[in-house]
């Protein structure tokens, strides 16, 4: 799965093509780790409707506070270079499919 930066949050966030899911994580967080394999698999089986990419908030303040990100995981979307939908908290494979439904 893709690491994106303050440097290049626009060019790979905002700019892409494919709505972007984008999990706002923190080496320190518990929650963040137990998502790493739900985020892998969910970014192998929708690579073509979805681009999935985390954002380490220590390394990143800009856009953290940009996005006014408080907890984490943060998850956000992004279709055509404006956030859709955010979600906070580690959820299940199932849950973050369907509630991601309506914007892929």
């Amino acid at each position: 799965m893709a690491e994106v930066t303050d440097t290049d949050f626009e060019a790979e966030v905002l700019g892409a093509e494919l709505p972007v899911l984008v999990e706002f994580t923190a080496d320190w967080c518990p929650p963040c780790r137990q998502m790493a394999p739900v985020l892998r698999a969910l970014a192998a089986e929708e690579a073509d409707r979805l681009k999935v990419v985390q954002l380490n908030v220590d390394l990143n303040p800009l856009t953290t506070n940009a996005y006014r990100v408080l907890s984490m995981p943060t998850f956000m979307v992004f279709r055509g270079g404006e956030p859709v939908r955010s979600m906070v908290g580690a959820r299940p494979k199932r849950r973050l499919l369907e509630e991601l439904s309506d914007v892929v």
